[in-house]
């Protein structure tokens, strides 16, 4: 029987699991994928937003010599501070399921990668499963074909090739402007009437330019009706236009997996996604059972980040080292 089980071996996870350590309790985290999952789904050469020092976790100092860490350095880190702090981390283990017992303890059903499956049994589970995994779909015909992709890593392979971008935010625009600079002819399509005011100042203007240049096709107050092998077919103010296509780059956000908070009970709310948890102990609504990370921000996940949800380690493992010490 384990005290503790983390589902996510993000760094929000993590740092539970090294603020669980520290407390003289020693969780076993599941992972489906690698360690730190989201980030190795960044984009190859993504430079973070935040300095060092706001993505420390587990007492280990994050030290580069310059000031924003890139993606390749932050993967380092991390799997340093596994390795340091010598985290159970069981990766490319998939839970399918938690259910409580009628003794409140729960089980933990997996598949590994082998396909072998497994059941755990604990006392406490903390559920740090991001969002990054679950894009938002678009829900249009042809969205599943293979030319299409809700993520992106890097332009290389697009050189020469028409590229529709999809989205308003961030990641459409460093994919849009990543693909121009690698020889893509691109076009950045967006429903919005103007630029997102949540696109990072230093980017707006240079990307602006770019637009006003000619170098990417924007297109505003437009939705995409349908991908096709060859083209794609979009609405702008009511008319309808067919565009020469070879790659799409649907950049259109993600959202929260609710699939154990159903199974278990724990409530959410309908108009926020937010599922109900105590802020003070981030415990849910059903005993035993923890929230840390993005996951506890519901649909907008503009308001929690690695930068803040790391601190989400340090006040459920207080609650639960409590609960077992009584």
């Amino acid at each position: 029987m384990e005290q503790v089980i983390i589902v996510g071996a993000g760094p929000c996870g993590m740092s539970a699991a090294a603020e669980l350590q520290k407390r003289g309790i020693d969780p076993l985290i599941i992972e489906k994928g690698c360690v730190v999952n989201s980030i190795y789904g960044y984009p190859t050469f993504m430079n973070f937003f935040s300095t060092p020092e706001l993505l420390e976790i587990a007492d280990i100092p994050f030290i580069i010599s310059h000031e924003k860490p890139t993606r390749q350095e932050a993967l380092a880190y991390y799997r340093e501070v596994a390795e340091r702090r010598k985290l159970r981390i069981r990766t490319y283990e998939k839970v399918e399921e938690i259910k409580r017992r009628t003794d409140g303890t729960f089980a933990v059903r997996t598949t590994k990668r082998n396909g072998v499956r497994a059941e755990y049994g604990t006392r406490f589970v903390v559920i740090a499963t991001g969002y990054y995994d679950n894009p938002n779909y678009m829900n249009i015909p042809g969205e599943d074909l293979p030319k299409v992709s809700h993520y992106f890593k890097e332009a290389h392979p697009y050189h020469g090739m028409k590229v529709a971008v999809i989205g308003g935010k961030n990641s459409s625009v460093d994919a849009a402007m990543d693909l121009y600079r690698a020889g893509a002819d691109v076009t950045w399509i967006y429903r919005g009437g103007e630029y997102s005011p949540s696109i990072k100042a230093w980017v707006r203007p240079v990307f602006e330019s770019m637009v006003n240049k000619g170098w990417i096709k924007a297109m505003f107050n437009t939705e995409v009706k349908s991908i096709h092998e060859d083209h794609i077919v979009v609405v702008r103010n009511g008319e309808e236009i067919k565009l020469e296509n070879e790659v799409v780059f649907a950049m259109t956000g993600y959202r929260p997996d609710r699939t154990f908070f159903n199974a278990l009970g724990v409530k959410v709310h309908e108009e926020t996604g937010e599922p109900e948890h105590n802020p003070e102990t981030m415990e849910t609504n059903v005993p035993g059972v923890f929230i840390a990370g993005v996951i506890a921000a519901g649909n907008d996940a503009n308001v929690i980040f690695i930068e803040n949800g790391r601190f989400h380690g340090g006040i459920l493992a207080q609650e639960i080292s409590r609960r077992m010490a009584g």
